[in-house]
């Protein structure tokens, strides 16, 4: 089992050489991670790449259904949670742990606010009819349409598109969630005052992982509501 030792009130593991070899390593450890993180969503890119230029009106017509408006202000919301999560970080840097405690939060609190926008997206959807692959209700839908007074859909092939929809922004929807609980954690440390300006590998490891999180919904919200 491994032990670690104190120095200059860092804890370093036995099988580090001293503090900055333990810091680098990490980050380089989380680094790795990512990759295989945006290996994962490259291959759902490519596949959507790949049948949107077989299917061009088919994806245009599905993004119809999603409120452009909805997904531009969780692209802002994502996008202030990133400068927060940076100034928690620039904050135990500079041991103002307080100031650094509040930015976490915001961070948790910005990334409620994008999953309760979700939810009320998803339901919506659900309410339409409109589901994944084979499952879309097509019958559904059209009524709705017919009610609302748009024309109706015939082609089941719509449901493609939000099978996309759906497996890329619930895949994404499930690291929100994922960093969010790491942000807690990094949170409670903070406020039991784990970290210093010495020591700050957790909260730097998770500060990458909510980065990339957020840089893969920016290039999810043009993909989906703007291939109109």
């Amino acid at each position: 089992m491994s032990t670690s030792k104190m120095i200059n009130g860092v804890p370093v593991q036995e099988h580090f050489k001293d503090a900055h070899h333990q810091f680098d390593t990490a980050k380089m450890g989380i680094w790795l991670f990512m990759c295989t993180e945006i290996l994962m969503f490259g291959g759902l890119f490519v596949g959507y790449a790949i049948f949107h230029m077989m299917y061009p009106e088919m994806f245009s017509e599905g993004a119809s259904f999603l409120d452009w408006k909805m997904g531009f202000v969780n692209t802002l919301v994502l996008i202030f949670s990133s400068l927060t999560m940076a100034l928690g970080i620039y904050f135990i840097q500079t041991n103002q742990i307080k100031k650094a405690v509040w930015s976490l939060a915001i961070t948790i609190l910005c990334g409620a606010v994008f999953m309760v926008i979700k939810y009320f997206e998803y339901t919506h959807k659900f309410h339409m009819g409109i589901f994944p692959g084979n499952m879309l209700d097509l019958a559904k839908l059209n009524e709705h349409l017919t009610a609302t007074g748009l024309p109706t859909i015939k082609s089941t092939n719509l449901g493609m598109y939000f099978g996309f929809y759906f497996c890329m922004s619930g895949l994404h929807g499930i690291h929100v969630l994922v960093g969010m609980g790491l942000i807690t954690w990094c949170l409670i440390r903070a406020v039991r005052g784990d970290f210093n300006p010495n020591y700050y590998t957790a909260v730097e490891g998770v500060g990458i992982f909510w980065h990339i999180v957020d840089l893969v919904w920016i290039f999810l919200f043009p993909l989906l509501y703007l291939v109109g």
